[in-house]
């Protein structure tokens, strides 16, 4: 079952797992990526970066944040359903900073990167400028901070048994049932949580 993950990387001309679910192993050991479900949107030779899209982000709304940014008036709060874009917390660097995952039916020519044919990411207010006035993306995220690594430290890590890798779909990305991502991902797999450990096999 193992062996499946192992063809999709090597399935990949470059071997690069853009655009693919990091599955983090119980064996993971920092405990800022304990049971997380991570979405690459860049990895190449000078590192990687993604999104954890498993992870509520505390004590933050998005009705909260554009009042805050001074997108919507108070009183305009009320007015929006925002259910389709939860806040979560994207990752341990530049966790003041947003970003949004979303569905290719939104593109910006300046600020948005086509991380596959499903899924684009953008960081700019545009778009949240764009989610309060009902031109938006029909779904979306928005991540506080990201997870980032140097060059071949990603590789290091899944070669240590760190991680396992999917690939991605619409309710692992945009599904608001966070709890169960991560069950749902091994699901993919064929893999029961139950039965992994540190020496399970590599990703």
């Amino acid at each position: 079952m193992l062996n499946a993950s192992r063809e999709q990387n090597e399935s990949k001309s470059d071997g690069y797992l853009e655009g693919k679910m990091l599955i983090a192993m119980p064996s993971m050991g920092d405990d800022r990526f304990a049971r997380t479900l991570i979405y690459v949107c860049v990895h190449n030779a000078e590192g990687a970066m993604g999104i954890v899209v498993n992870r509520q982000a505390p004590d933050v709304t998005l009705p909260d944040l554009l009042e805050q940014l001074s997108i919507v008036a108070p009183h305009e709060k009320e007015l929006i359903d925002f259910s389709s874009c939860p806040v979560l917390s994207g990752g341990p660097v530049e966790g003041g900073r947003g970003f949004v995952l979303h569905t290719p039916d939104y593109f910006s020519e300046d600020s948005t990167l086509p991380v596959d044919a499903d899924v684009g990411l953008t960081a700019t207010v545009d778009i949240l400028r764009a989610i309060a006035t009902g031109c938006g993306p029909k779904r979306a995220l928005l991540a506080l901070g990201y997870a980032g690594w140097a060059p071949g430290q990603l590789e290091g890590e899944i070669q240590a048994n760190g991680w396992l890798h999917c690939d991605p779909d619409p309710e692992l990305l945009f599904g608001d049932n966070l709890e169960a991502k991560y069950t749902a991902a091994l699901n993919k797999l064929g893999v029961s949580i139950s039965l992994l450990s540190g020496e399970a096999g590599h990703a």
